[in-house]
């Protein structure tokens, strides 16, 4: 075999490689015959597949049952396996052709032995899932009787109680056949929160529906896909709009549903969503919120028209977003409160949102000139929106300072409903030099929930009401188009980018969250980012010499051109989550000399060329990052013990790290007490890694440890780390704040009360760990036993999620754990009945905030 290698082998590769030849042998020149014991492994699965689902569709017929996590997960990983077989197929003629021409470079011999263990492994993973398929005995289940999931309502709509009582009555008299109601009105009306109101009276009174669904229309199939059962998974979202609408109607056609579609501004085909008309005819029903009646008469909706308070119900909405010291500071102040709350035009949105910018004027002068501003800008326009529009920039026109007026504009770069990450936003705002560092964009953040202009959604992302987000488009690309001028083509499902004449004098350009492929005509770029076709930058990149931002992350694109050297003023560069990237041309991001922020959290394998030389050691780009004078925030990936080390040699670059992966680290194991003295180190993530033990011999080491370890990490993301039994190096995050452990199936414990034992003696039993801890999440811990078997106190805790753990019985928790703070507690009703509590006391504490549903997340 070494003489027919070196036949194909240029003599000095065959040098390099001839101490591992036996092994690279079996996945190169053995790789047709790999192939198809690949195929024939993948149609006994497959067929296996088949069986199952027969099996499983026969017994949902019966009432109320469902398949089983089990069974969906295993039918998913079998799709998601022959996703990647259909990968491999895809390139397998041009790799059996670089077989088979011969003269095998160095280049081509990567790239067979690459795909050849790609071969390998996939039979063995197809092979142990047809094991794990084998051993499925139970395939469905009865349903949870909490058919809907309640949704947080920031405020009750105050005068429309008769109205809630008018929809609930439509969708539940059975006498009544309408199976699709319209709920429209303007914008800023509250349609929105009625649906949500709407949603949870499904959580609190009888009713006779399966399941209850919440769509916004931005992501309507995925959301509902999501609800009744398909996966999150990338898979899945990537499929045809036909092959959605199979697997949803596959499910609605069995069960009694409601679906609420929120924010509907055109007809839609509801067939071609997969909802099965039919069954509206059966009590099934449909109720969407739009602002044009005509959309309703186009759906052969009931109507339902959402009108705007009365002028008693719209001053006491007011008056609840004033101060009462404002209201009581001056006698002339309630009257011209009063007269402004007229001018808001009974729209809750706006009551609010102006009520909140005058919540602490007290001296009469800024009342009357609130009053002459709303009065003035509203007359000026004879639309209906634009009126709108003007009563909601009150608000805009009321922040304090010009910058945090542009941080609220660029929030509606963001396609419509997009969780924004409040730490992403941030890192924009700094590049914009909107503000000077994270603790100011923060503040900033703060601002703008108080002014009720953004609304918080969970604990780490923010969101803009659509009104909100029109509104501050409306100002960026028509009432301040010459200062600000926005081109915004965000989630409307792009193929291509826009023509040349669009973005002549564009600021600021977003086309985030499309399906652009290619461009030949792009003068200027902000955001690409989800466009997940994307797999090569358009060749007019380079023509951006004033790009100064640019977001590539979590798109498919394979390289960096060595193009991109022309974009001298590029300050921010985001490739986080771009899988596919293997190519990293040497010298290409040390040309970027005014770059101050680069991400780069990637499970792909990113790699530098230098010369024709492929470095799959990263430390080629470390070294170029050291000549970057202003870079100060960094996100790297690591593979190995070995790459920390590496890293670690270079202060620069350990001091301004602020998010770290740690990704397909198997053997050696990875020490994470590696990265424990990463000064900045605010985020960390391991993900398909092997971690090594934890070992507390050294006295010294500890005491260090619980000194200056992790002093800045605050978020914890562990991913389908399978050999993982514990988490007891937790302790010594002293300032977590969120953590959350995904597909960790065989830990036990999260924190071992063993280590922890020999920790305590060292560094005191006094020590609370988990005391600034705000959100815990857990899912599909199959053995997951314990977080911690003794209470333990949370001042900080806001929510406990936990999904698919069956053996997790009890929660750290007595009844002044949470010191009379409201946790909420998300989970599934049959967990949740099976939950051992401290005592009843403990129970009645953590009661009022549980949301109960499907296991489906």
């Amino acid at each position: 075999m070494g003489n027919l290698i070196s036949t194909f082998l240029p003599a000095d590769l065959f040098d390099r490689t001839s101490n591992c030849v036996g092994e690279q042998a079996k996945y190169v020149w053995g790789l047709e015959k790999n192939l198809r014991v690949l195929e024939t492994e993948l149609h006994k699965l497959t067929r296996a597949r088949d069986d199952l689902k027969t099996k499983v569709e026969v017994e949902e017929q019966r009432p109320r049952t469902r398949r089983t996590n089990q069974v969906a997960g295993w039918l998913e990983d079998v799709q998601k396996l022959e996703t990647e077989f259909t990968e491999l197929e895809r390139v397998r003629a041009q790799e059996m052709d670089r077989l088979c021409l011969g003269g095998l470079c160095s280049k081509n011999f990567v790239s067979s032995y690459n795909y050849g263990t790609q071969v390998v492994e996939l039979t063995d993973r197809v092979i142990n899932l047809k094991k794990d398929g084998e051993t499925i005995e139970v395939v469905v289940e009865k349903a949870p009787d909490g058919a809907a999931i309640e949704l947080p309502v920031d405020h009750t709509v105050v005068g429309q109680e008769r109205l809630l009582d008018q929809v609930w009555r439509c969708i539940t008299d059975e006498e009544k056949n309408r199976g699709i109601i319209g709920l429209y009105g303007i914008g800023g009306v509250g349609k929105t929160t009625l649906l949500k109101q709407v949603n949870n009276n499904f959580c609190h009174q009888r009713h006779i529906f399966d399941v209850v669904i919440w769509a916004a229309v931005s992501t309507l199939q995925d959301d509902i896909g999501k609800r009744i059962g398909f996966s999150e998974a990338k898979y899945w979202k990537e499929k045809s709009l036909q092959a959605k609408a199979v697997d949803i109607a596959g499910i609605l056609c069995r069960k009694k549903f409601v679906l609420l579609l929120d924010d509907i501004g055109e007809r839609i085909d509801l067939t071609q969503l997969g909802v099965p008309l039919q069954k509206l005819k059966d009590g099934s029903k449909v109720v969407l919120t739009t602002r044009s009646a005509g959309v309703c008469d186009q759906m052969d909706a009931e109507k339902v028209e959402v009108y705007s308070l009365a002028h008693d119900k719209a001053w006491e909405l007011f008056q609840e977003m004033v101060e009462r010291s404002t209201l009581d500071s001056h006698t002339s102040i309630p009257e011209l409160a009063e007269a402004l709350a007229r001018e808001c035009g009974g729209l809750p949105l706006a009551l609010k949102t102006v009520g909140r910018a005058m919540k602490s004027q007290r001296r009469v002068g800024d009342w009357k000139r609130a009053i002459n501003k709303m009065r003035t800008s509203a007359s000026k326009f004879s639309g209906m929106k634009e009126e709108v529009f003007s009563r909601l920039k009150f608000s805009y026109d009321s922040l304090s300072t010009d910058e945090l007026r542009s941080c609220l504009l660029y929030c509606c770069l963001y396609p419509e409903d997009y969780k924004i990450p409040k730490r992403e936003l941030i890192d924009y705002w700094i590049s914009e030099e909107f503000v000077c560092d994270f603790d100011g964009g923060c503040d900033f953040i703060d601002d703008l929930l108080h002014a009720c202009l953004l609304e918080e959604e969970g604990d780490d992302h923010v969101k803009m009401h659509d009104m909100i987000r029109e509104m501050s488009l409306w100002i960026a690309c028509t009432v301040d188009k010459e200062e600000q001028n926005f081109l915004v083509r965000a989630g409307v499902e792009l193929t291509e980018a826009p023509k040349f004449e669009e973005w002549q004098g564009a600021k600021r350009v977003s086309l985030m969250g499309n399906g652009i492929r290619s461009s030949s005509e792009i003068p200027t770029l902000l955001s690409l980012r989800g466009n997940f076709p994307l797999r090569t930058l358009p060749s007019g990149i380079s023509g951006l010499v004033s790009l100064h931002h640019l977001d590539l992350s979590s798109t498919n694109i394979t390289g960096l051109p060595q193009e991109l050297k022309a974009l001298e003023k590029l300050r921010y560069l985001n490739l986080d989550y771009t899988r596919f990237l293997s190519i990293i041309p040497h010298q290409l991001i040390s040309g970027f000399s005014k770059l101050e922020v680069l991400r780069l959290l990637s499970r792909g394998r990113w790699s530098v060329i230098e010369g024709n030389v492929l470095c799959d050691d990263a430390e080629p780009l470390m070294k170029e990052l050291l000549g970057l004078k202003h870079l100060n925030v960094l996100s790297w990936t690591f593979r190995s013990s070995l790459a920390v080390q590496k890293f670690l040699k270079y202060p620069k670059l350990v001091s301004i790290t602020q998010s770290v992966m740690v990704c397909q680290c198997e053997s050696p194991p990875f020490n994470v007490l590696h990265l424990a003295y990463m000064e900045n180190l605010q985020e960390l993530r391991i993900s398909d890694s092997n971690l090594e033990e934890m070992k507390t011999d050294s006295t010294e080491e500890v005491k260090k440890l619980f000194q200056s370890g992790f002093r800045s990490l605050d978020r914890v993301v562990i991913w389908s780390c399978q050999k993982m039994k514990d988490l007891t190096w937790l302790v010594f995050v002293q300032i977590l704040k969120q953590l959350r452990i995904v597909f960790c199936t065989e830990m036990e414990e999260i924190i071992s009360v063993d280590k922890l034992r020999d920790i305590s003696k060292i560094i005191g039993s006094e020590h609370n760990f988990f005391a600034q801890l705000e959100s815990l999440t857990i899912k599909w811990g199959r053995n997951l036993k314990s977080v911690y078997p003794n209470p333990l106190p949370f001042p900080k805790l806001k929510k406990i999620e936990v999904r698919e753990c069956p053996q997790l019985k009890k929660l750290p928790l007595n009844s002044s754990s949470a010191k009379e703070r409201r946790v909420v507690i998300e989970g599934s009703k049959k967990w949740w009945e099976e939950l051992q509590w401290e005592d009843q006391a403990t129970q009645n504490a953590f009661s009022s905030g549980v949301v109960l549903g499907d296991d489906f997340h």
